[in-house]
């Protein structure tokens, strides 16, 4: 999913990132009460708290509260784990998937988690009518393309034909073919159950979430300040919430939520302002945790501009970038320079795939960029969301650029997350923009389908690059059809090499996520998808 997190600008960053070009909120009231409940740190989400469509890190974690998946994800070694609402998830073909149920689980409302309540939301998240960002997460769905309308026509169907409920607590999934790592995908948020209450009014459940997690909402959430959940008394997981309730408070600025997290304000936040990854584990002791982020930070390039439709033009800027220099001047070695378009804690990675394409080498960009013909006169502009931190590194970026490229920028960073995502999705983008992606489930696939393949396109999904080549969307195919998930790896890395050819973006950073917590909390963690385990938490 697409992430905002980053961290705030300080002055002396910004004079670091002025020298690089030679090397080539929320409110603040009290942190939760004496009643047991903590407050947390979030940025606005885009959407309404759908889950087929918070396609982003804000609405994700306050999800995560409220929804319990099928299966859930090893915390050591991100394993497929029977510890949420699916019994068993098996296939003797890996094309037709039974799933069966556990009893006992509900809703908030009361009503029961039965089969319809998975595959009626999922036909739903699917319809292309209902322009749901996480549609594509289906497409190995047999049935999808029917569901699929175009401007010129209505979809052909409403419903997947791949989906058959045998009980309460049974159902069947047939796939367009094999696809070995199915039962991986089923973690993600996307393919949480709704209840009938959804359908009933879309609206209001988006303001107000009847899911069947640990907490429960009592309120709307209100944009701008957030919503206070409490803990469902009648859950049926083994995790359940060992506090009173979760107070999500929405911030726009990084710095601050750091400032009441320090005043007593706020109860947790994770991830930092820069002039703060130095000192936050002295200054916060114990009530500090960091864990390598699986993420990757990327230079998207708008396809649909001209300017970048030639390949050469987006390797030459990918060469005019030193990334280990940014990582250590902005970033104080809490980045990772990035070799893949994947995270180093999926499966499918490979170290130093990228190869020279992601080193810096200003002769070869200045001779790629001859090579295409490229205006120089005209500066780029260079995009990013405001209030997260982006200004400092985004600036060393375009340094570098013109440094090493002849090439001037202008900074595009006023515009909140929530209003910078629909841009990217409306081809708003008039110069390279920064994209984040953050693991849904651990498979390389997860980091190309969603942002690069032809059937993520907006409005279905986060390829906001608009890049759509054949050539990847088969080798993608190859390896959903592969006979198991090794087989499948191997084709989603020659998927990734097409990439390295083509360049719709350029790899740049990995994160590491670091958290600080007031002394009324404590069992903070930091899970492997790079969120806090809100249910773990206790309020002295």
């Amino acid at each position: 999913m697409r992430i905002k997190r980053a961290a705030v600008v300080t002055t002396a960053v910004l004079m670091s990132a002025s020298l690089l070009a030679a090397c080539g909120g929320g409110g603040s009231s009290s942190g939760g009460s004496a009643d047991g409940i903590y407050s947390i740190y979030i940025g606005e989400p885009e959407n309404p708290l759908v889950p087929g469509n918070t396609t982003e890190s804000e609405g994700s974690q306050v999800l995560k509260a409220l929804f319990t998946p099928l299966v859930t994800f090893n915390d050591e070694d991100n394993s497929v784990e029977y510890n949420g609402v699916a019994e068993s998830v098996e296939s003797e073909d890996n094309i037709t998937w039974t799933v069966k149920l556990k009893d006992g689980w509900t809703f908030h409302d009361g009503t029961p988690v039965t089969s319809e309540s998975f595959t009626k939301a999922w036909s739903y998240n699917a319809l292309s009518t209902n322009a749901f960002g996480a549609s594509y997460f289906f497409e190995n769905i047999e049935g999808y393309a029917d569901l699929q309308g175009s401007d010129t026509a209505e979809p052909t169907a409403t419903e997947l034909s791949g989906l058959s409920v045998v009980d309460d607590t049974t159902f069947t999934v047939k796939l367009n073919g094999p696809f070995a790592i199915f039962p991986l995908t089923l973690g993600y948020t996307a393919f949480d159950p709704l209840p009938e209450a959804f359908y009933a009014d879309p609206t209001a459940f988006g303001a107000r979430p009847i899911g069947n997690g640990p907490f429960k909402a009592d309120s709307d959430f209100v944009p701008g300040q957030g919503f206070t959940v409490t803990k469902y008394d009648d859950y049926a997981g083994d995790n359940a919430a060992k506090s009173a309730g979760v107070n999500f408070k929405v911030y726009t600025e990084l710095n601050t939520g750091y400032n009441d997290i320090q005043g007593g304000g706020l109860d947790i936040m994770l991830d930092l302002p820069e002039d703060a990854w130095a000192t936050a584990r002295d200054q916060f002791g114990d009530r500090y945790a960091d864990r390598a982020r699986p993420d990757i930070t990327s230079l998207g390039f708008p396809t649909y501009d001209p300017r970048f439709q030639d390949p050469n033009v987006r390797k030459a800027f990918s060469m005019a970038i030193d990334r280990q220099a940014i990582a250590t001047a902005i970033f104080t070695d809490t980045r990772t320079p990035a070799d893949s378009f994947a995270s180093p804690v999926v499966e499918g990675y490979r170290e130093d795939a990228c190869g020279a394409t992601c080193e810096l080498n200003a002769d070869e960009a200045n001779r790629l960029l001859d090579e295409a013909g490229f205006d120089r006169s005209q500066p780029v502009d260079l995009w990013f969301n405001a209030g997260a931190g982006h200004d400092s590194w985004m600036t060393a970026v375009g340094n570098q650029i013109r440094e090493n490229l002849g090439v001037d920028y202008a900074l595009r960073g006023d515009l909140q997350f929530a209003q910078y995502l629909p841009l990217q999705d409306a081809k708003g983008m008039t110069g390279p923009f920064r994209s984040s992606w953050i693991m849904d489930y651990p498979s390389i696939y997860n980091f190309l389908s969603p942002l690069y393949s032809s059937a993520a396109l907006p409005p279905a999904g986060s390829n906001a690059t608009f890049f759509s080549d054949p050539a990847f969307d088969a080798a993608l195919a190859e390896g959903n059809n592969a006979e198991d998930i090794d087989a499948a790896t191997a084709d989603y890395q020659k998927a990734e090499d097409i990439l390295f050819q083509q360049m719709p973006a350029t790899p740049l950073f990995y994160g590491l996520n670091q958290a600080v917590w007031s002394d009324r909390v404590s069992d903070v963690k930091i899970d492997n998808t790079g969120d806090i385990v809100l249910e773990d938490v206790v309020v002295s």
